[in-house]
């Protein structure tokens, strides 16, 4: 049962990941993201991470998706854009050399993990056994006592994203007009 649901779930990760890559319309490409966050929700909970799984469904496939739409819409998914004339002529060589750096950490990184893991280097904690609601208590005092300035202003500058977006979008359309 196991194998069926992590199978199901990784095709809706990749056919998601795939319809955001190749997908048009930005509306569709979102959700497609959409897709794929349910399918990382599902993988969560077949791991018993449920905290994750509800995190993962209300923060990102909630409201992060939510403010990618908001401002697809606002931005306009009518207006087409000349896909031949490309505004950086260095851009695809350098996303390439910058997707291969990327591609070759990935690579050590799943690497070093492995070695890892086979030493013992992933084994469980006993606290963590004896008390599986830990991790979470711990998650949120470092969140809400530590580094509580950190989250609030990273909701500010969310905030003023967003602000910002709607400011500059009227005023693209008032100047167009003549408003």
């Amino acid at each position: 049962m196991e194998l069926v649901v992590f199978v199901l779930a990784a095709a809706m990760v990749l056919g998601g990941a795939l319809g955001v890559v190749t997908r048009a319309n930005p509306v569709h490409a979102a959700m497609s993201l959409v897709l794929t966050l349910f399918g990382i929700a599902v993988m969560f909970v077949s791991h018993n991470a449920h905290f994750l799984a509800a995190v993962q469904v209300i923060v990102y496939a909630g409201a992060i998706v939510v403010l990618f739409l908001f401002v697809i819409m606002l931005l306009g998914v009518d207006e087409s854009e000349d896909l031949s004339i490309e505004p950086i002529s260095k851009q695809r060589p350098l996303a390439f050399i910058l997707g291969g750096g990327l591609m070759c950490i990935i690579i050590a990184a799943v690497v070093t993990g492995r070695k890892n893991f086979a030493s013992g280097g992933g084994a469980l904690e006993s606290a963590t056994l004896e008390s599986p609601d830990s991790n979470i208590r711990l998650l949120a005092r470092s969140i809400f006592s530590t580094n509580v300035f950190a989250f609030e202003i990273t909701s500010v500058l969310l905030l003023v994203a967003v602000v910002g977006t709607v400011v500059m979008a009227r005023r693209i359309k008032s100047l167009g007009t003549g408003k």
